[in-house]
């Protein structure tokens, strides 16, 4: 999987002007799934980066780790960026399958949507937070890391 380094440099300097590269590493038919988006084809999945640009300041990767076996990898990174003049980081991973030739056709991305984000939302995370208080095991705190 050599394109697989090169992905992640791309990634790791994503830019508006980058994002007619993502040809290059994603096949033609290629699907991308993350808590909102569940899309086909490597315009649909550069039209959700250029959302991304469009609706965040400052948005990047940092690429933290990275396993790989037969055709397909994991990796995972953290995504910060700013919005209404917060920061914010969310933490995830990616799983990547690539064809034959070593582009992308399925990228998946997991990651807690409610807690990485909805959650630190002025509106939207109060009860959110409120949920998550409720399912929480109080004997997990016990146990917890302090």
């Amino acid at each position: 999987m050599t394109k697989l380094t090169a992905l992640l440099d791309w990634y790791s300097q994503i830019s508006p002007q980058t994002l007619p590269q993502l040809g290059q590493f994603y096949a033609l038919d290629a699907r991308f799934k993350d808590p909102f988006n569940d899309v086909q084809g490597v315009a649909a999945i550069e039209a959700i980066f250029s959302h991304m640009f469009a609706t965040t300041d400052n948005p990047h990767f940092i690429i933290a780790e990275r396993i790989e076996q037969g055709q397909q990898a994991f990796i995972t990174w953290v995504f910060e960026f700013n919005l209404q003049g917060k920061p914010y980081h969310v933490s995830g991973g990616s799983h990547l399958v690539f064809n034959m030739d070593g582009d992308v056709t399925l990228h998946r991305d997991y990651w807690d949507a409610a807690e990485e984000l909805l959650q630190k939302l002025p509106i939207v995370g109060v009860p959110i937070r409120w949920l998550r208080r409720q399912f929480k095991c109080q004997q997990s705190e016990l146990f917890a890391d302090k």
